[in-house]
């Protein structure tokens, strides 16, 4: 289901509202129920009281972290895994296609710094493939054979010889300068490497309310230097049948609540399912910065909505109930 131009919106002041016309809630996690720090004012309480009516939730996450480890999270950010059906994550759907379809193939391993992730042999391991299937890292450009972008702070090679080489990817991650990230690329893209992109968001709001350049950018850039790039997680159609499934729900009865345009509204859009659109998350700035839980004017909401090509089914502040 496409978006239509003129598409009408509802306003809300919180979840309220909406509450008796969805039985089941699809969340984004950054923005919508927690910053990555703690949870959102007033979203773990939500999920608590909601639940408690017999309403299902289920996490629709563009992290590079798997299912498991997405709801292993979850008590240090306030929330109860024992009210989510589950989580559907980017991460664990990238793992799983690399490890059937890359085997025996080196990767050039773009991740987080500090070894958040020790290797791509991990990162497949967490997201459920069992099986490394004979892939090594390479620590270069010339002896890769295909990319993993599934953080966006360093390459990391092998390790062969003790602790792991890690060669900064500048400052993209804050600024979005890609001034180092440029060269690698169009090597990459000179030997025809494909990309997997285990994270396509664009944007995070970290705990600081500052705004952080993600892996989806990367693979963007990377496509318009003729590289080719598969993406995992939202916007894509796919992931939001996975949760209408393991929801066990009429998709009528079904919303999803997101703080991205771009991929939470688009691909619920796509899906044909309703979409609750949070203004305190990334796009904050873009409706001229309204204090956490203060609702923009329905111009500058009309303005961005426009802009963006898509318009949600509700809008509210923040995921909550007062």
């Amino acid at each position: 289901m496409s978006e239509t131009k003129d598409k009408p919106f509802t306003i809300h002041s919180s979840l309220s509202d909406l509450v008796s016309q969805y039985d089941g809630f699809i969340l984004d996690q950054f923005g919508v129920m927690h910053n990555g720090s703690c949870g959102l004012p007033g979203a773990p309480e939500c999920v608590e009281k909601l639940a408690a009516q017999n309403k299902k939730f289920i996490i629709l996450s563009n992290t590079s972290s798997s299912s498991k480890a997405t709801i292993a999270k979850l008590p240090k950010l306030g929330f109860d895994p024992i009210n989510f059906e589950g989580a559907v994550t980017s991460g664990e759907e990238a793992g799983l296609h690399v490890s059937k379809s890359y085997q025996s193939k080196k990767v050039l391993w773009f991740t987080w710094a500090n070894g958040a992730t020790p290797s791509p042999l991990d990162f497949l391991a967490r997201c459920g493939s069992g099986d490394s299937g004979g892939i090594e890292v390479a620590d270069s450009v010339e002896d890769a054979d295909f990319i993993i972008a599934h953080g966006c702070g360093v390459i990391r090679g092998s390790g062969k010889d003790g602790e792991a080489k890690e060669t900064s990817l500048g400052s993209f991650h804050e600024n979005g300068d890609f001034s180092v990230l440029d060269p690698v690329l169009e090597q990459c893209a000179k030997r025809n490497l494909p990309m997997v992109c285990a994270n396509p968001d664009f944007i995070m709001v970290k705990p600081d309310s500052s705004k952080g350049h993600m892996p989806g950018k990367i693979g963007q850039r990377y496509e318009s230097m003729g590289g080719k790039c598969e993406y995992f997680g939202k916007p894509h159609v796919p992931h939001f049948e996975a949760c209408l499934r393991d929801l066990g729900l009429d998709r009528n009865r079904v919303a999803h609540v997101g703080d991205s345009l771009h991929h939470d509204v688009a691909g619920a859009n796509n899906s044909g399912i309703a979409s609750i659109f949070v203004t305190g998350g990334i796009h904050r700035e873009d409706l001229g910065s309204p204090e956490l839980g203060t609702l923009p004017t329905k111009e500058a909401l009309q303005k961005l909505f426009k802009k963006e090509g898509q318009t949600p089914t509700h809008v509210i502040p923040l995921l909550r109930l007062d």
